[in-house]
């Protein structure tokens, strides 16, 4: 059922073959791991096929190393007609003891798609209902804005490359 499911968190843990030379997990697997969990919270909330359309603000705070127990958490902070933003937060730990940190966080807007046409449908509307949740709804609200911003220098970038 749409419009009930506004959280998802999803655990992996890192493996050899997801590490980069240094012995870190490399960046584009944990952002595969943000995509899964966006895709799976967004589903959740739409009832609908969506994808991805945008990702703003990520940040890797901190490494994450082979073994180490990751978990995604993926929250609904901002509805559109047909598109959903959701605050990612990616932590791990040693599965064995001590204490998680914080790796990467990163807002990611989803659009669900009708089943028809692959056209844009509307999802259900959310309404912060918190402090925290209007918090991070203008929070969202804010790292979109800065990145709509950059579309217009890479529409000006891409226009001046084809002269």
């Amino acid at each position: 059922m749409s419009g009930h499911q506004r959280e998802v968190t999803m655990r992996f843990l890192a493996e050899p073959s997801d590490v980069n030379y240094g012995g870190k997990v490399h960046g584009g697997v944990v952002m595969k791991w943000i995509d899964q969990a966006g895709y799976a919270a967004a589903v959740g909330w739409s009832g609908r096929y969506s994808v991805t359309v945008a990702v703003g603000g990520i940040r890797f705070v901190a490494p994450i190393r082979t073994s180490d127990l990751v978990t995604v958490r993926a929250r609904l902070v901002h509805t559109g007609t047909s598109s959903m933003h959701f605050a990612v937060d990616v932590g791990a730990r040693d599965p064995m003891g001590g204490p998680a940190r914080l790796c990467t966080h990163c807002v990611i807007v989803f659009v669900a798609l009708d089943g028809v046409e692959g056209s844009p449908t509307p999802v259900p509307p959310w309404t912060p209902a918190t402090e925290d949740d209007r918090r991070l709804a203008g929070y969202a609200q804010q790292v979109m804005a800065l990145g709509k911003g950059i579309e217009g220098v890479v529409e000006r970038y891409r226009a001046a490359a084809l002269e």
